[in-house]
């Protein structure tokens, strides 16, 4: 998209001004030239933002800008790559002054062939933009999306009881709740289906249904609202003030049910309360909206209603209802696929409608092939949604607008992963940055720029949270195949990505040799080594995305051939291919800003890595437990995140350079390597993992050194000579909030010294870190500890004081099956108790934790405590072990 290309480009020029200055001397006023042009493009892709609905001249000339801006990218890298040979050759400092002219030479040329034809292309279409009115706000209401048909709903019957029983409890003040949930679930069907409901006409006298639209207009809604008491009632010389008082004034003492459908904005509820009477405990209002935001800004009572998607069963009972219009209807011979493509829906009855319409239309067709039409949509219902689902698009569409620029860009790259892929947080977070989508933001780094991207997208119902960890950060999230439809159908519109698959027609790999040449990213999910072995070239591809479902073994021989095709790629991300030596070739990929590896047998980190001098991501998964890293860290000037399982011993110790400075993550590390140099050089190193022998460690007081770690994971190497004790507190980084300790085989006395970390929020102790029989924390106090889990520990007494973690928040025990019971001490401000493999008495003071919580009066900033029992300690619970 044109808006992150421009964006991309700006950001990169100014790093290889200030980085690489040697090196484009005698080109600073092409790049200054050009930067000005850069920003007009900018300005004036801004301002068509604010169009809604974007009229095919406008894509077509933002697809011409996007493609300048690559056309301008790869002819600055062609240079750089060749001043950085020179340099690295040696050659005289002359010999770099002739490739400073020739890039001045090359962005001239760019310019005035390409970007200045443009800039006035643009300038013409601004101004008769402005002459129509182009940056007005539409004037009509955008068109609402007729929700599923009331006649066929099911699987809500449960929801809505619920809901019911809620809303006509008395209360003190006004009651808000809202039912949240993604694009086409169902919340309008099951507010209507609530608003209509006889024991909701009988208790409320008056009902009011206002459908918000995303263009909110206050005025629009009151007036609604004041509809349902004097339809007559003459409001044209009210100001605003007065309307609102008006309003509230007719709900002050009314029984009254609002239900608020399809609230957009925090800022619209904002404005909507202005006319809610809070004191009127008889009043009651029922929200709408795909914002979670919205959901926790309105609750008064009760959290959000998530709303529930269909299970299995029900989808299908849907679907044979869409297709054949009654229940058991259904061919014999049509029933097992029917019901596999049912549950490939993900329980979403918009989804279901949809392809029930598809299979309905193949039925009348062809009657005769249907078994096999069947088979091909269950195989992939996903693809069958983006032949034939404008509906869904409309759905989604809505919520796609209403993103900012560089949120758009990260929501439609979730379509370049598999159907039912489960992503990895780091990894979406690192590809998003890598592909330029994510800014630096002011007070915050880029990592955490792109976490805020992704949440924002999970709190708007666009992105699914599969798995988090103890504390609820998400480690994983998948992409509903609905919203992936329409992600994927913007990629195709956009030319963002080309997916390598058989084709359906010739037998060969599409895309062609001839498409490949225009192709910026590829993406496999198999058929690697068959498009490997054709040497196939792409001169424009920037990122190679490998998702296999399983690992697979790639000969190297495959692998080389990627740097000779595709030398401008920035990402590389082929941490599911296997590989058995490292690929000597990927080093001559120098634009690699993300590269992940699985190399078997891996034991050395090559010297020539150094030369990758854009990466700033590296991830190389091996089966080693120790590799030597004979590529020189402190020469990387880019690198931010470096992380192996194994210990990585670093071969060069000692440089001149002042790398280091960017590297946030590191994991592992050899003890060995924890030297005074790294301290020095990674001075903002936030996460660190070390594994081997811990002792050096504390004897250098290497880590008190690591002024800004956060995060400190500690593996411990099984020897005769393991430590026997924890240091001084002051011997730990003084800004630590994680520690995880792992087979390190301390007495429980020596948790003292943890004790004394204030700035400690999460503490795991896992596979032996701690050993004894006993663990009593005595006058210790862990003051701002949030988290504790003890995983695989012999301990059988623990002994706390209500003072011993005055806001633990989360405790995990798990694999302890002689630990007799938790203190119950440790309950009092407890969100989550998860515990597994312990023993019955265990599991019974657990349950007096719960209980006594529950008995405590109810308060509106306590969060219940939730109880998660493992399947073996449920069995201890059911009396059946």
């Amino acid at each position: 998209m044109a808006e992150a290309a421009v964006a991309f480009l700006q950001e990169q020029m100014r790093e290889v001004v200030v980085a690489y200055a040697d090196l484009i001397a005698g080109a600073e006023r092409e790049f200054d030239l050009l930067k000005h042009n850069l920003d007009s493009f900018k300005d004036f892709l801004n301002q068509m933002a604010k169009n809604k609905k974007k009229d095919e001249s406008l894509k077509a000339l933002e697809r011409r800008i996007r493609d300048a801006v690559y056309e301008v990218e790869d002819s600055i890298d062609t240079c750089l790559t060749k001043a950085m040979a020179l340099k690295a050759k040696s050659f005289i400092r002359h010999r770099i002054g002739i490739k400073s002219a020739n890039l001045a030479k090359e962005v001239r040329a760019i310019r005035e062939q390409t970007v200045l034809p443009l800039v006035e292309d643009v300038a013409k279409f601004a101004i008769a933009d402005g002459a129509k009115g182009g940056d007005q706000p539409p004037t009509e209401t955008p068109k609402r999306v007729t929700p599923i048909r009331q006649n066929r709903v099911i699987g809500f019957d449960a929801e809505e009881a619920d809901i019911i029983d809620h809303l006509t409890q008395s209360r003190d003040k006004l009651d808000v709740m809202s039912i949240v949930g993604i694009p086409g679930q169902g919340k309008t069907t099951l507010a209507w289906k609530i608003y209509q409901n006889k024991s909701i006409c009988t208790h409320f006298p008056i009902r009011i249904w206002v459908s918000i639209s995303q263009v909110f207009n206050s005025k629009d809604v009151f007036l609604q609202i004041l509809k349902m008491f004097s339809p007559s009632l003459d409001i044209s010389s009210l100001d605003d003030d007065e309307l609102v008082h008006t309003v509230r004034d007719c709900l002050e003492y009314e029984r009254f049910l609002l239900v608020l459908d399809d609230v957009w904005s925090v800022d619209a509820w904002e404005e909507i309360q202005k006319v809610l009477p809070f004191n009127n405990g008889e009043g009651k209002v029922l929200i709408t909206t795909r914002e979670k935001d919205i959901g926790n800004k309105s609750r008064v009572y009760r959290d959000p209603h998530n709303l529930k998607f269909l299970t299995p069963e029900e989808s299908w009972e849907l679907l044979q209802h869409e297709v054949f219009g009654a229940l058991n209807t259904c061919p014999d011979n049509l029933k097992v696929i029917g019901e596999q493509i049912a549950n490939k829906c993900g329980g979403v009855p918009l989804m279901i409608v949809v392809i029930g319409g598809i299979l309905y239309d193949q039925l009348l067709d062809s009657p005769s092939e249907g078994v096999d039409e069947w088979r091909t949509i269950s195989q992939s219902v996903s693809e069958a949604l983006q032949h034939s689902a404008k509906h869904i698009t409309q759905v989604v569409e809505l919520s796609y607008h209403r993103l900012p620029d560089d949120l758009r860009e990260c929501f439609v790259f979730l379509g370049v992963f598999p159907e039912d892929y489960e992503i990895p947080a780091k990894m979406l977070c690192g590809l998003w940055i890598s592909e330029g989508f994510v800014l630096p933001r002011k007070g915050r780094s880029i990592e955490e720029s792109a976490e805020e991207n992704m949440n924002d997208l999970i709190s708007r119902n666009l992105l699914k949270v599969e798995k988090t960890n103890h504390m609820g950060k998400v480690k994983t999230c998948r992409v509903h195949d609905m919203i992936r439809a329409f992600c994927i159908s913007i990629i195709k519109d956009e030319n963002l990505c080309d997916e390598v698959i058989p084709s359906s027609e010739i037998g060969e790999l599409e895309p062609s040799a001839s498409q490949l040449q225009k192709s910026r990213r590829l993406c496999f999910r198999s058929d690697l080594s068959t498009f490997l072995s054709k040497n196939p070239s792409g001169p424009h591809v920037r990122s190679f995305l490998c998702f296999y479902e399983r690992s697979v073994k790639l000969e190297s021989k495959h692998l080389e051939v990627i740097p000779d095709g595709f030398r401008k790629l920035r990402i590389l991300e082929s941490k599911c291919i296997i590989s058995e030596q490292f690929p000597r070739k990927v080093v001559e990929l120098v634009h690699l800003r993300y590269l992940t590896l699985y190399i078997e047998t891996l034991e050395t980190l090559p010297e020539a890595i150094t030369q990758l001098w854009n990466l700033q991501s590296l991830v190389v998964e091996t089966k080693f437990r120790l590799i030597t890293m004979k590529a020189n860290l402190w020469r990387m000037v880019r690198l931010r995140y470096l992380k192996t399982r194994a210990a990585i011993l670093l071969d060069s110790i000692k440089s001149n350079s002042e790398a280091g400075q960017n590297l946030h993550t590191l994991k592992r590390l050899a003890p060995e390597s924890c030297t005074d140099v790294v301290s020095k050089k990674a001075v903002n190193l936030k996460s660190l993992g070390i594994s081997g022998k811990l002792d050096s460690i504390f004897e250098k007081n290497f880590l008190e050194k690591l002024h800004h770690l956060e995060k400190l994971k500690l593996y411990e190497q099984p020897s005769e000579d393991m430590l026997h004790g924890l240091p001084l507190r002051s011997c730990f980084p003084p800004n630590l909030k994680r520690l995880t300790l792992m087979n390190t085989s301390f007495e429980w006395k020596h948790i003292s010294t943890l004790a004394m970390i204030k700035t400690l929020e999460a503490l795991k102790l896992k596979d032996n870190a701690f050993v004894g029989l006993s663990w009593n924390l005595g006058s210790d106090t862990f003051q701002n500890l949030q988290l504790l889990l003890i995983e695989q520990a012999d301990l059988v007494l623990w002994d706390a004081t209500p003072g011993s973690f005055p806001n633990l928040r989360f405790l995990v025990v798990n694999i302890c099956e002689n630990l007799i019971e938790i203190p119950v001490c440790v309950g009092t401000k407890l969100e989550k108790l998860e515990i597994e493999r312990v023993r019955p008495s265990l599991v019974q003071s657990a349950v007096k934790i719960e209980e006594q919580r529950k008995q405590r009066p109810p308060s509106k900033y306590e969060v219940p405590l939730k109880l998660i029992v493992g399947p073996v300690a449920a069995a201890f619970m059911r009396g059946l072990v």
